[in-house]
């Protein structure tokens, strides 16, 4: 599908609501997630957390939603996910999305090194569902493939697929969406500490969907920046 097929201006008016329909679910989810396990993991010893088993998918339910709510809207006055978004990879989006990861991790890489300077003793969120998961069990492969295949089919629905077309519908700027859109990637991952790294992997991942017009280059981008993360959770 050629790229003015995907971003057809004329046809993103419902854009913006599919955008914020993913973040409110995302945040209600979290919010009713969060009421539901206050008391039972009130007094939790934070060195020896409980294991959760099959709730540890719980985990991603609000993430789902990041996606499901693009998706849902994209179908009903849109013209589907695939053809308003371009989700299915052709071969050049697997070249620029393999490529565009790469540079994304090294980015990763090489402010982690700075910003682990700063500071020296973070907790990511790949640990902190390692730590509930009782280790190397069918849940927490389940969990690593959802992190390596789920979060970024999702967050680039919500990112790369409608902020991206709803920017795009009211003319805005392309060097302005990547950086827009580079932001709400960083924001929704909630680690203060590693923002900056945060904000130059989406704008990696972004460019692969600026040099093809396609989310489903982004989508690859993001799947191959989570690999060694997804590794990491099953392994570590």
């Amino acid at each position: 599908m050629a790229e003015q097929d995907i971003q057809d201006t004329g046809r993103g008016h419902w854009a913006f609501l599919a955008f914020f329909t993913g973040l409110g679910g995302y945040y209600l989810a979290t919010l009713v997630l969060t009421a539901a396990t206050a008391d039972r993991f009130a007094e939790v010893d934070v060195t020896d957390p409980p294991v959760l088993g099959p709730l540890l998918l719980l985990i991603f339910l609000p993430n789902v939603l990041l996606g499901l709510g693009p998706a849902v809207v994209s179908w009903r006055l849109g013209r589907g996910p695939n053809r308003d978004f371009g989700l299915w990879p052709t071969a050049r989006d697997l070249r620029v999305g393999l490529a565009m990861g790469g540079a994304a991790l090294l980015a990763a890489w090489l402010l982690g090194t700075i910003l682990l300077r700063i500071n020296p003793d973070p907790t990511t969120a790949v640990e902190r569902i390692g730590a509930l998961s009782g280790g190397r069990t069918v849940w927490l492969a389940a969990a690593a493939l959802f992190v390596l295949l789920g979060a970024p089919l999702t967050e680039e629905l919500l990112t790369r697929g409608a902020l991206w077309h709803a920017l795009a519908h009211h003319r805005i700027p392309k060097g302005v969406v990547l950086a827009l859109t580079a932001l709400v990637f960083a924001f929704l991952h909630e680690e203060s500490w590693r923002m900056l790294g945060l904000f130059a992997q989406g704008l990696a991942i972004g460019a692969a969907r600026m040099i093809t017009g396609r989310a489903a280059s982004s989508v690859v981008a993001h799947a191959t920046n989570n690999l060694l993360p997804a590794v990491y959770l099953y392994t570590g």
